[in-house]
């Protein structure tokens, strides 16, 4: 098997998948500016998730192909699928194994209402038996691209109540390489704070398995020194983050953010912005408004940060953008 997940340095540390964050140009600007030399062996990306439903319809595989695009930079890189379709999940992830990947999770614990009303996401976690042969159609579609790259699981502690004893031995029976835990459940969304004791726990049934699966905590890791504290002091081998991410394309990178200048944050905004442009607005893929989630989070905790804010919120393109970020740093420097 062509698993990459062997290779990795411990703890190594994941972009979590987040619809409408996690696309293209996001991930080239922290691949730029995240993987360097120190690192490269150390961060892998997920895509956003893609619905295996969707990639077994014509008309909307087309539509969503943009989610499954990505640059030879951002290797390793998985793409998360979900669905609660057998069938569906097999072809799904035949195609998406013919992409090259460098290996497929399957989403357990998306908490949306319109993904739970498939029977999908977390709603897995209701129906384990479901589940299990979710896994064995993804592996069944991997093998009719082909191909042999890792499959993985991201799920939750539980859904209404917290039920690892019950639901993660089911997942493991399965020939996983990787599983993430999200440390709350379906039913807390993110209104209280990840529970992280939950990680020995669901450690102790990987080692009573007797299979070699990495182990990923998620939830709540603010910095960069905090996963790695987190790896050391619950025993995982790798960390996902997901909303710290934002506004810190340097997040995984050896460069503390605190050095970054002001010019040098809004030049990125800027450059995130036109690869927005190209890769995902000019084809019609998204619209503009997606990129207003990055301007609040990279233009914040400076002088003039609010009125800079709101003019950008204000913007319809990537040239409106481009006058108002040149405009402040002229009057910066005057």
């Amino acid at each position: 098997m062509k698993n990459f997940w062997e290779k990795l340095d411990k703890p190594f540390f994941c972009l979590a998948p987040m619809s409408d964050v996690t696309d293209i140009a996001f991930r080239t600007i922290l691949a730029k500016y995240s993987k360097d030399r120190e690192n490269k062996n150390k961060v892998v990306f997920w895509t956003e998730f893609v619905a295996a439903d969707g990639l077994c319809n014509k008309l909307a595989k087309k539509k969503l192909s943009h989610i499954l695009k990505f640059k030879e930079q951002e290797r390793p890189i998985m793409a998360q699928v979900f669905g609660a379709n057998p069938e569906n999940m097999k072809k799904a992830c035949q195609y998406i194994a013919s992409l090259d990947f460098d290996g497929i999770d399957i989403n357990m614990g998306c908490p949306d209402k319109s993904v739970i009303a498939q029977g999908a996401g977390s709603a897995l976690i209701k129906t384990p038996e479901l589940a299990r042969r979710i896994i064995q159609a993804a592996f069944e579609g991997i093998k009719s691209a082909g191909k042999d790259i890792p499959l993985s699981v991201k799920t939750r502690v539980g859904f209404n109540k917290e039920e690892i004893d019950t639901w993660i031995p089911e997942i493991l029976k399965e020939d996983i390489k990787a599983l993430t835990i999200h440390l709350r459940t379906k039913k807390e969304m993110s209104a209280v704070p990840a529970n992280w004791d939950y990680i020995v726990k669901v450690k102790k049934l990987i080692e009573k398995s007797g299979k070699e699966i990495l182990l990923i905590g998620n939830g709540d890791v603010k910095d960069l020194e905090d996963a790695k504290e987190k790896a050391l002091k619950y025993g995982c081998e790798g960390i996902m983050i997901g909303r710290g991410v934002f506004g810190n394309p340097w997040f995984f990178s050896s460069q503390n953010n605190l050095s970054i200048t002001l010019e040098e944050k809004l030049e990125v905004l800027m450059e995130h912005t036109q690869i927005f442009d190209k890769e995902l607005l000019q084809p019609k893929h998204k619209h503009f408004d997606v990129m207003k989630k990055h301007f609040k989070a990279y233009v914040n905790g400076f002088d003039g940060a609010k009125e800079l804010r709101v003019k950008l919120m204000e913007t319809k393109n990537t040239k409106e953008v481009k006058q108002i970020v040149d405009n402040f740093l002229k009057s910066k420097k005057i």
